[in-house]
């Protein structure tokens, strides 16, 4: 199940494409978890979890935050957590590299889905981003 929540008003959204979308990258990635949360922010939202999160005081396009139960709770095996989007960074993004709004948001879509997956381009010397440019292939993004 993807759920899709919108916090910004900037721009009108096409949920289904996006769920639809996400689907899709999840089979691609193979994940064994199908739940996930995409929530659409402003860029004042975002970087105010950015901060709170990483100690980083600016906007950033993607934030990703992987599912763990607390001490109390039973661990929900099928949901992978919450992918976070600026529509104001993505936006300017795509006007930055030719690309379309649609095209820029499924890459942040599946750039943070691979985060909560478990993989890390800051440390994993290139993994990521070479499973992500095959994937963004096999996706036709």
């Amino acid at each position: 199940m993807i759920e899709l929540i919108n916090r910004q008003r900037r721009r009108k959204l096409n949920s289904q494409e996006w769920r639809e979308f996400a689907e899709q990258a999840l089979r691609a990635i193979d994940s064994t978890k199908q739940s996930v949360t995409i929530v659409f922010v402003s860029d004042a939202a975002i970087k105010k979890l950015n901060r709170q999160f990483r100690g980083k005081n600016y906007a950033t396009d993607v934030l990703s935050f992987p599912t763990q139960a607390e001490d109390f709770e039973t661990d929900n095996q099928s949901h992978l957590g919450e992918v976070v989007i600026s529509v104001e960074r993505a936006a300017a993004q795509a006007k930055e590299n030719g690309l379309t709004f649609s095209n820029e948001v499924e890459q942040l879509i599946l750039h943070g889905l691979l985060h909560l997956s478990g993989y890390d381009h800051e440390t994993d010397h290139g993994e990521m981003n070479r499973l992500e440019l095959r994937l963004r292939r096999q996706l036709g993004i």
